[in-house]
């Protein structure tokens, strides 16, 4: 992936569109097979697949980690080979449920180490909006304090509400969440589903759905087998066919259907 981009994304929420996109890696047959997707700015888009259907490498070209073997991604009808790779990754956000916290103080976790600017504040504002003020009044040094490598020392729900705190400073207008809220305990997952629900407020969203659970929120729903595109349409249209290939994920259990 080249860096040769000289255009910038728009404030507010961004459209993404697919245009005959197929991915392979060097060694195989396709991965993604000529997809063809819009999404409305503002709107959120569940993906839900079994296990090797594609998400993954979906969300790897939206965030141009890969660039497609064929077709166009475009991000705001930008060509995103014509983004600048920094404003790209300010723009588009990936939220996963393997948080990277760094050795480094809480300041530096937040900013990535000054590549997003935020007034001490602003961060503090942040985590109280998160749930995370009581989290942070324990710390003896405020946002000085040094975390522990890998975020030793910090439990697994309050590292996840640092990474959308993280999102949250940066304001993108695309959030790609990859079932940020699975592997924690209830209270946890409760507390990031908060942080989730406020997340989408005013954003363009892609949820990739290891659990069907996740895609409550989704006003459309996308079905990947093998790298196709075999299902999209609304959400609740799907629900309420039972013929729909979404309708019997839902019916085989949310946990090993996409196995």
């Amino acid at each position: 992936v080249r860096d040769n981009g000289r255009s910038t994304l728009p404030a507010g929420p961004l459209s993404v569109e697919l245009d005959s996109v197929s991915f392979a890696y060097r060694s195989g047959n396709n991965v993604l097979d000529r997809l063809n997707l819009t999404v409305e700015p503002g709107s959120v888009l569940g993906v839900a697949g079994r296990t090797g259907s594609g998400k993954t490498t979906l969300t790897r070209l939206l965030l141009r980690l890969l660039d497609p073997t064929e077709g166009t991604v475009r991000i705001a009808g930008t060509d995103i080979a014509d983004v600048r790779m920094d404003d790209l990754r300010k723009r588009v956000a990936l939220v996963t449920q393997d948080v990277q916290l760094f050795g480094a103080s809480v300041r530096d976790n937040l900013t990535l180490f000054g590549a997003h600017q935020a007034e001490d504040d602003e961060m503090v504002g942040v985590l109280d909006d998160l749930g995370l003020g009581p989290w942070y009044r324990t710390l003896p040094s405020g946002l000085d304090t040094l975390l522990g490598p890998g975020g030793a020392g910090v439990s697994a729900g309050d590292a996840q509400l640092v990474a959308f705190a993280r999102v949250f400073l940066r304001n993108p207008g695309l959030v790609i969440l990859d079932e940020a809220t699975s592997r924690l305990d209830p209270v946890s997952e409760a507390r990031i589903e908060r942080a989730v629900d406020r997340l989408l407020v005013g954003r363009t969203a892609i949820l990739i759905a290891h659990r069907l659970g996740t895609l409550d929120r989704a006003d459309q729903i996308l079905v990947l087998e093998q790298g196709r595109i075999v299902e999209h349409s609304p959400r609740q249209t799907l629900v309420d066919d039972p013929a729909s290939r979404f309708a019997g994920l839902l019916a085989a259990g949310s946990e090993s259907a996409l196995r």
